[in-house]
């Protein structure tokens, strides 16, 4: 399978402007019931991504104030993507070798088409490969 198969079902996608503050991102992660978006400049263009956890760990953490910081203060910034003709395995290489739970989907063409995700990629894979699906919830939930 590639990950245009697995975007192409999708009804939109997410993203969030670089100027918009920190509390916006977390409003709208919350209002789409996503964990990561991408986060684009005054352009239209792809710069970084922004997560549930670059919230809480750069500023709920920190105790500071999300009204006042910056999407563009907290994203992770020159993310890592991959096109449209990418195999899931490629992508779950990927994940694994960066320790990344989301990747952007960019075509050369029309730009960005979304994320994907673990939790994506790990409800195809339990369908077809059981050791793989359970590497990536390995990888999701960490035993201490």
């Amino acid at each position: 399978m590639k990950v245009r198969n697995l975007v192409a079902a999708r009804k939109g996608v997410y993203s969030i402007r670089e100027d918009h503050s920190v509390h916006d991102a977390a409003r709208y992660l919350r209002e789409q019931q996503i964990r990561a978006v991408g986060v684009l400049d005054a352009q239209g263009r792809v710069v970084g991504v922004v997560s549930q956890s670059d919230i809480s760990d750069k500023v709920a953490a920190e105790n500071k104030c999300p009204a006042w910081m910056r999407v563009s203060e907290i994203m992770t910034r020159d993310p890592i993507s991959v096109p449209l003709d990418a195999s899931l395995d490629e992508c779950v290489l990927l994940m694994e070798k960066h320790g990344f739970f989301h990747l952007l989907v960019i075509d050369e063409k029309e730009g960005f088409r979304g994320m994907i995700s673990v939790q994506d990629l790990l409800r195809i894979l339990a369908n077809n490969e059981k050791e793989r699906a359970d590497l990536l919830e390995a990888m999701m939930f960490p035993q201490h």
